[in-house]
């Protein structure tokens, strides 16, 4: 019985998964193609939001030239899509493998999803970053793990 529902969790949980990389908005796919365009080339001055700016410039959608990049959703509650921009502020996420305990702090920082694996589970394009410097570079990330801070979500918009 336990084996049957873990079964029907994991192919309920890849199907979400599929279905938000599947059937991605128009919008966020032509953002997701500006961003594959650019990976590993510095986009702009090289910040964290150059690539946002610049992806959303390409696709017509709006934002208030800060840090609303369009609607904001509830990375737990609604489905998220590649091409969605993911804001964190004064941000800490820990993550354990093993006997390993990793944490990732970002006070101000902007980055583009590019796959999403699970709820709060995604890869992220950004620059501005240890990994990357300030060209265009792809990295995991699993919100599950924040233990302080905010991370919002923007759907962007024409």
């Amino acid at each position: 019985m336990v084996i049957a529902l873990l079964l029907i969790f994991v192919v309920g949980l890849g199907g979400i998964t599929s279905l938000a990389n599947d059937t991605i908005p128009q919008t966020n796919a032509a953002i997701v193609e500006y961003v594959e365009s650019v990976i590993g080339t510095q986009v702009d001055r090289g910040e964290c939001w150059d690539l946002a700016n610049q992806a959303l410039k390409r696709v017509n959608a709006k934002w208030d030239g800060q840090y609303v990049y369009g609607k904001a959703i509830d990375h737990k509650k609604e489905p998220v899509y590649p091409g969605d921009i993911v804001h964190f502020r004064n941000v800490t996420i820990k993550q354990t493998e093993g006997l390993t305990t990793y944490t990732q702090t970002m006070e101000e920082h902007t980055a583009i999803i590019v796959k999403v694996y699970a709820v709060g589970v995604f890869d992220l394009a950004h620059q501005n970053t240890n990994f990357s410097g300030r060209k265009v570079g792809v990295s995991p990330i699993d919100l599950n793990g924040l233990v302080k801070g905010k991370v919002t979500v923007y759907r962007p918009v024409k």
